[in-house]
């Protein structure tokens, strides 16, 4: 293994600048690498302790620059954060700063999952570095920050997290990178108004890998063949849908990618990994084929998997959407753009300059190319036409011209491209705002929080006149959470505060969402003594978050498919059962109470705007019918769209720990909560994998694979640090969820989530009958009371002997019920607990038959519980007891 930069880190003698920097030259010298101009430029002025602002091309070597200042922070003691704006593109970073400094040294923070985050390296995403920086201002433990991609401080929707640390961090040093900057003094400007270090800009069009443009008009299939053919491969196709994406990945597998020893490779490499969800085998085939798919909907797993694939060599193709062009480091020898018309979440309208560029950099990558190609299809109908043409040319009947799409099309032609091509790109545009978990975050500091946030606005890259919008609306927002005492005015400080948040708030209280003090404000006016109140809180959180609304239209499909066989049936009529169809909506609980409040609170708070409330029940239906990801996968037929699911899931999941008061958490509520924690974890854990594998090389990774800091149990309280009703529905939850699994006939997926389970050796084993509970002779259990203690023999669980018990039950009965009646609190009994916490469980198993005759039973191991923040459980009984 070649020497690392920590290898030679502990070596240093002097940590000088011009030692240290003698150092990371030797370092590039002994891979073999040499410095361009730009490269060599930005380092040296880093070194000298300014501020960079650099500006070259893709490929040209930016990440090299980045880790010249790493090496020097961490040298030095200092502390340096990585971030840009794409999850993926922080996982890569991470993996790769891990491999040069050391896992240990090197943490991870992007919302979706978090490792080692108090290291001296920490690589995250940019609205995670901008709250920080909101919370604790100047005094942020952080000396120098890289911020990559730098231009999407010009991005509608995200760009102030770019700001927000040029506003704050006065005593850091910044290292701001991009291919398409456009002018930059005003950057210079503020860097040096802020820090009073001077700031410099490296700037060079100069690409290593120079480019080759070309404007077809073949179809797209025969373009790829051309360009297979002619081993202008790998070949990212650029497309703007997912939908898009996935239909051409599965169009190309008429083309022949992959020769035989090719394709012998892929399936080589793919061998032990899981393609465990629905949309898995369909990935699979593609990928055996030399086929990639990347796109923001697919599971985290299969994104990193694309991407290794590719570093191998392995894909000629990888369909993606134009995430793929901000930063990965996939080597592509070609782009080639499906259309050059975007819709960008108002209108369709052609490409930016600085978009075209950005993607279009990704062809030809430096030691794999010695050139790029950037090709663009003309429009469908364009290249139908000349067809047509040339048929006609050539004597043969003269067909309909097509026309243009009437939607989401804007018409683009080689001029378009020719102009793209040489344009410049846009200026950055400031896109700062006030909300609540900006005001929130700001409050949270030690000293005067109000005149923090007056002097954030009075630095933002505004204009004076939107400055004053910002502090009106402010002050709006600051008066709402006096209202509902989220912020309180302090009777006394020490430390400078006029206000102070709620203290009976969690201490990672956020309110990210726009409309989260709406979520606040209306909790109160739920009955929690209702049986519904915990599935009715989870509405009113999904009711302040995005629609996905890919899952919602098929659930309104779903609903119109049922209501027409019905109203058929009935005998309706055609034209009225067309009619009430147009009615149908997807399903919207506690709409009528949604809507009412949302009303009121939009009264009382004309800041609100434009924001709207939207209800939902996909986690509500969920939990309701405790649906794993899986089966909701294929009730709604959203295969393609998993990465959908997860991310919606996730925001619900952020939402109920951080956003609704512990105040209002009932044990049902932390069931809800756990729920969905145990199912992200399940669903998809490959980052953790991944860090797990760079501390231990001989580390197998499972779907459930812990966190190294684990999350606690609950809240802090109780025996061994657990709260007593959060570890119940924590493990109540895992109960259920081994349940609903072994039911469902994944026998392999029930063991893993038993990941405390003891086996007995092969031969001692014996193979159980329908109830594998009794006394020590082994026969059947026979209890009148499920609250007492029985005896019972160590049995060897095995998938064949789940399924073989599974098969007794069914013959039983016609199934086991999951929902919110078989998982009430009652039917579950504590044969056994230690202080407050359960060590012996029985869960009564309700069927559908009303039999109700057949129990499970668990045992808790409560120091591995506490030491992996999860419950982990034994099955001890799953059989049928006596009724007294």
């Amino acid at each position: 293994m070649s020497e690392t930069l920590y290898d030679r880190l502990l070596k240093v003698a002097r940590l000088d600048n011009d030692a240290l920097l003698g150092h990371f030259l030797d370092h590039v010298t002994a891979h073999g690498q040499e410095l361009y101009a730009a490269q060599e430029a930005a380092i040296l002025e880093l070194y000298e302790g300014n501020h960079v602002i650099l500006n070259t091309p893709t490929g040209s070597g930016k990440s090299l620059v980045a880790a010249a200042l790493h090496f020097q922070s961490l040298a030095q003691g200092r502390r340096s954060v990585y971030t840009c704006p794409i999850k993926a593109l922080v996982n890569e970073k991470w993996m790769a700063l891990c491999r040069e400094f050391g896992a240990e040294n090197v943490g991870l923070s992007t919302g979706d999952a978090t490792v080692n985050r108090d290291a001296p390296i920490l690589c995250c995403t940019a609205e995670i570095l901008s709250n920080m920086a909101l919370r604790e201002g100047e005094t942020l433990n952080v000396q120098d920050v890289v911020m990559d991609e730098f231009h999407y401080y010009s991005d509608r929707d995200r760009g102030q997290a770019w700001q927000i640390p040029l506003l704050t961090l006065s005593k850091a040093r910044f290292l701001l990178m991009s291919a398409t900057l456009g002018s930059t003094e005003f950057y210079e400007d503020e860097l040096k108004r802020l820090t009073g270090r001077t700031a410099v800009t490296v700037r060079s069009m100069d690409r290593p890998v120079p480019l080759e443009f070309e404007y077809v008009q073949t179809a797209l299939a025969q373009t790829l063949e051309g360009l297979v053919t002619e081993d202008k491969v790998p070949v990212y196709v650029v497309h703007f849908t997912q939908m898009d994406a996935a239909q051409s990945a599965q169009d190309f597998m008429s083309i022949n990618v992959c020769d035989r020893d090719e394709k012998a490779a892929l399936a080589d490499a793919l061998k032990g990994f899981r393609f465990n969800s629905p949309q898995g085998a369909e990935l699979k085939r593609w990928l055996r084929h030399g086929i990639g798919l990347h796109h923001a909907g697919l599971l985290p797993k299969y994104r990193i998997l694309v991407e290794q694939l590719a570093l191998k060599g392995l894909l000629k193709i990888i369909c993606g959407t134009d995430t793929l062009g901000v930063g990965i480091n996939v080597p592509i020898r070609t782009v080639l753009f499906t259309r050059l018309c975007k819709f960008d979440g108002n209108k369709t309208g052609i490409l930016t300059v600085r978009d075209f560029h950005q993607i279009a950099g990704r062809a030809g990558r430096k030691g794999y190319d010695d050139r790029g190609w950037v090709l663009v299809q003309a429009p469908e109908h364009v290249i139908e036409n000349l067809k047509l043409e040339e048929k006609a040319a050539r004597g043969g009947k003269k067909g309909v011209k097509r026309k243009p799409p009437e939607h989401n099309f804007v018409n683009w032609d080689d001029k378009t491209f020719q102009r793209l091509i040489g344009g410049t790109p846009e200026p950055l545009v400031s896109r700062f705002q006030v909300g609540h978990g900006m005001l929130l975050n700001v409050l949270s500091r030690s000293g005067d929080g109000c005149a923090a946030m007056r002097e954030l606005i009075r630095r933002c890259h505004e204009s004076p006149n939107q400055k004053k919008q910002h502090r009106r609306r402010a002050w709006q927002l600051f008066r709402a959470l006096l209202d509902k005492q989220i912020v309180q005015w302090a009777a006394s400080s020490t430390d400078g505060r006029h206000v102070h948040v709620n203290v009976d708030l969690q201490d990672d209280f956020s309110m990210d969402q726009a409309l989260s003090l709406y979520l606040v404000d209306t909790l109160p006016q739920l009955d929690a003594t209702s049986p519904s109140y915990a599935l009715d809180l989870l509405t009113i959180v999904e009711s302040i978050l995005e629609n996905p609304d890919i899952i919602l239209r098929r659930q309104l499909d779903k609903i119109k498919t049922q209501k027409m066989g019905e109203w058929k049936d009935q005998g309706m009529e055609y034209d009225q059962r067309m009619e009430e169809l147009e009615k149908l909506e997807y399903p919207k609980p506690l709409r009528e109470f949604v809507y009412s409040t949302f009303n009121a609170f939009t009264e009382k708070h004309p800041w609100v705007g434009e924001e709207n409330i939207r209800p939902k029940s996909i986690a509500r239906e969920m939990f309701e019918r405790f649906r794993s990801f899986v089966d909701y996968i294929k009730d709604y037929n959203i295969q393609r769209s998993e990465g959908v699911l997860l991310r919606h899931l996730t925001a619900v999941h952020k939402v109920l720990a951080k956003s609704v008061p512990d105040s209002f958490k009932t044990e049902e509520v932390w069931e809800v909560e756990t729920y969905l924690k145990d199912m992200l974890r399940q669903v998809d854990s490959s980052l953790l994998d991944e860090w797990e594998r760079l501390r231990d090389p001989n580390f197998q990774p499972t779907d459930s694979s812990p966190d190294s800091r684990p999350p606690q149990v609950g809240q802090p309280g109780g025996e061994l640090g657990m709260d007593p009703v959060a570890f119940l529905a924590a493990v109540r939850t895992r109960m259920f969820t081994f349940l609903s699994a072994w039911h469902s006939g994944d026998d392999v997926g029930a063991m893993e989530i038993l990941t405390g389970t003891e086996t007995l050796s092969e031969d001692s084993a014996e193979e159980p009958g329908p109830s594998v509970v009794g006394e020590s002779t082994g026969e059947s259990a026979s209890t009148n009371d499920p609250e007492k203690d029985t005896e019972h023999v160590e049995i060897e669980w095995t998938p064949s002997k789940l399924a073989s018990i599974r098969e007794a039950y069914l013959q039983h009965c016609s199934g086991l019920r999951l929902d919110p009646e078989a998982r009430n609190r009652r039917h579950t009994h504590i044969l056994d607990q230690r202080g407050p916490l359960p060590v012996r469980i029985q869960q009564m198993l309700l069927d559908w038959d009303d039999n109700n005759d057949w129990a499970a039973g668990f045992e808790v191991d409560l120091e591995l519980s506490q030491a992996k923040g999860e419950p982990v459980l034994k099955l001890i009984q799953l059989g049928r007891w006596d009724r007294p």
